[in-house]
This record gives C-alpha cells, sequence and structure tokens, in this order.
C-alpha cells in the first residue's frame, strides 16, 4: 500500500485495463488477475508463451566494497561466492531461523548486488537489510520505484526475444542476468523464472515498460504470445512445486522444516543471523524429521485449498498449503506438509478432509510437472 492506504499501480496499469484485464489487490498493487480464461494463459505458458507484468516486486539495491559481506551475514546463503552475471536462490532468517522471505539476489557487478523480494515481503526485507547493514561499509537502497519488471515465459519465449535484442540469449545460463537492449530499450535480462518453463525476465526503467510490453506482444504475435495474470502464475508454480511465501514458507518454518537446508550454507566464512538456530533445526531435522512437503492429486474433481486437514486411517497427519484444478494434469492437485511415514509416493489411504468429506488422493513426488529440455 502507499502510505495513503491506496492501492500501488505498476507503469503497465491503464494498458492491462485496456486489456480487459480483472484487477486485485496483491500485496498492496492493483495487478491483474487474469485478462481472459486462466486455464487459457496456463496452457499458452505451458505450450507456446506467456507475458507477464510483475513490477510489484521489490528491488533493493546493495553496493558498496562490504556489500557481499553483509549478504553473506544477513542471509542463509553464500552471495560471496556468486560470480557477477550469476544469480542465487537463498532465504532471510529471523534470529530463531524463522523464515522471514525468499529472494533472488543477482550480481550486478564487483560490489553491486540486486535483491529480488516477493511483494508481500519487501518493506520487512529491506527493513531487516537496512537494521543488518550497520557496521559494514555498504548501501541498502530501496530501488521498488527504479524499476518495472515483465517476464516472458514458455517454450517460444527465447524465440521472441531473441528477434527483439542482440544479447547472447544461448549463453544466458538459467540463474543468471545479463545487461542488454530489448526493442532498443535498456534491460537486465535475466533466466530466472517461476512458472517450470524456459523464460526471461525484464528489468527495465518504468518508464520504457509500455514500449517494451508492446514490442513483445508484437513479436510473440505469431507463436501464441498472451498476456497471462497472477491467476496462472500461480498454477504454473503449483505444478512446478514451486514454493509461495505465506503458504509453504513462513516464519513460523526454518528452511529445514520446509525441506529447504540446502540453501543454508554453515560452511561460509563468519556468522550469519540465525546460524545457531538453524544449526540446532538442522540437528533435530536430522533426528526427527519434520513433516515433508509432498504432492497429492486427487481421485475426485473436489478442489483442495490451504489450511485444509490431510487424513489417513481417520487422524490428521499434515495440511495442505496450496491447492488449485491443474490444467496441464486436468485433476486437482495440492500441495501439502504430512508427516514423514505418509510421505512416499503411492501412500495409501490418504486423503484431504474438504468440508468434513475425506476425498481419496495420491501422493507423488514434487513437481507435478517437468518440461521436457
Amino acid at each position: 500500500m502507499s502510505s495513503t492506504g491506496e492501492l500501488r499501480h505498476t507503469a503497465l496499469d491503464a494498458l492491462h485495463r485496456s486489456l480487459g484485464a480483472t484487477m486485485t489487490d496483491f500485496a498492496g498493487w492493483d495487478m491483474p488477475l487474469r485478462y481472459g480464461s486462466e486455464r487459457d494463459e496456463h496452457l499458452a505458458v505451458r505450450t507456446k508463451a506467456g507475458l507477464f507484468d510483475l513490477s510489484h516486486m521489490g528491488e533493493i539495491t546493495v553496493t558498496g566494497p562490504q556489500a557481499a559481506a553483509l549478504l553473506d551475514f544477513a542471509l542463509v546463503g553464500n552471495i560471496g561466492g556468486v560470480k557477477p552475471g550469476r544469480a542465487r536462490y537463498t532465504m532471510i532468517c529471523r534470529p530463531d531461523g524463522g523464515i522471514l522471505d525468499d529472494l533472488i539476489v543477482y550480481r550486478l557487478g564487483e560490489t553491486e548486488y540486486m535483491v529480488v523480494a516477493n511483494a508481500s515481503n519487501a518493506q520487512v526485507v529491506l527493513d531487516a537489510l537496512t537494521e543488518r547493514a550497520a557496521g559494514f561499509d555498504a548501501e541498502v537502497r530501496d530501488d521498488r520505484d527504479a524499476y518495472a519488471l515483465l517476464a516472458v515465459q514458455g517454450p517460444e519465449s527465447p524465440g521472441i526475444l531473441k528477434s527483439l535484442t542482440d544479447a547472447d540469449l544461448d549463453g544466458l545460463k538459467y540463474y543468471a542476468g545479463l545487461p542488454g537492449t530489448v526493442a532498443g530499450v535498456p534491460a537486465l535480462i535475466a533466466r530466472t523464472g517461476y512458472t517450470g518453463e524456459d523464460g526471461f525476465e525484464l528489468f527495465v526503467k518504468p518508464e520504457h515498460a509500455v514500449e517494451l510490453w508492446q514490442a513483445l506482444t508484437k513479436a510473440g504475435e505469431g507463436v501464441g504470445l498472451v498476456p497471462c495474470g497472477l491467476s496462472c502464475r500461480d498454477t504454473l508454480r503449483l505444478e512446478a512445486g514451486m514454493p509461495l511465501y505465506g503458504h509453504e514458507l513462513t516464519t513460523s518454518l526454518t528452511p529445514f522444516d520446509a525441506g529447504l537446508g540446502r540453501v543454508v550454507k554453515f560452511e561460509k566464512e563468519g556468522d550469519f543471523v540465525g546460524r545457531e538456530a538453524l544449526r540446532v533445526a538442522a540437528a533435530r531435522a536430522e533426528q526427527n524429521p519434520p513433516r515433508v512437503l509432498v504432492g497429492l492429486i486427487a481421485e475426485g474433481r473436489r478442489v483442495p485449498r490451504a489450511g485444509y486437514a490431510v487424513v489417513a486411517g481417520g487422524e490428521v497427519i499434515g495440511e495442505v498449503t496450496s491447492g488449485a484444478p491443474s490444467p496441464t494434469l486436468g485433476k486437482p492437485i495440492a500441495i501439502a506438509y504430512v508427516d514423514p511415514a505418509h510421505a512416499a509416493p503411492g501412500t495409501s489411504g490418504v486423503g484431504v478432509d474438504i468440508r468434513g468429506s475425506h476425498e481419496p488422493y495420491e501422493v507423488v513426488a514434487l513437481p507435478f510437472y517437468k518440461r521436457q529440455k
């Protein structure tokens, strides 16, 4: 929200409305939920390409001689080990190990990093980084208003982008970013998608957003590119087994509770916020495994939602964190935390309590969907 309590608008707001988008309040931003059929948008990303406005994400720039040292102290990952031009998925935790947010950190230069936070947590992350910067020769800058963020996702996205840039897209690896020009617009071109498909994120100045959106739309006309809203972004990431903050990740969980202990790098030099609590959490997870994040596929048609109980033999054995109809599988699916005894794929007798009725579900390994390379 803005300081006046009004919804914030991206630079593409008028364009979304001209396309007939259904708008929704998302983390204080007025964002497009869908333009037409969310199922059609979802399937376009899986088979052709989709264009997203992600300008609500929170960009925070960290610069200075000790930028890497600050980020190594403030975050759980080994950020100093990231080479310029590469990116890393990591988390910022509280001193007690609870997850404040999951992040992508891009190393833009020798002493310059961009931290991208979820929209709902951007202020929390900014405040935590600012507080943790005390004593470091580094500056933390709120750059949320300095960027618009567009994403083009799907199998046709490399061809669409290649027609608009001379940047070396073939050499751009997954979890990397490079400066370039797209349709004459200066951009940071990244390859860190959240849909399970290949694709690119384009960080540009807000005043260039409309021009770039229109150029991408024109370039994608012949190959089925469609504008996509947040609704299909959620079903795409759900099929790809990717966590969403506030659902699979919360302050009440440590990375080890969430099955993402691999992002915590105890071997890095020096202390970091939450190190001791996370060491205890890691040992606890080894001795007494916490609930495991699994996939559930419905045998029937009823859709599970976040907060619904997972049951077996009349006992509650877990909880759904995300659920939706899967356009790719043609069945309702869910991600849930369940007891280790019921976490193995194929475990029988597992159901979801949907308004008092125990609907049968198949336990499967995540992700539900993996693209063919």
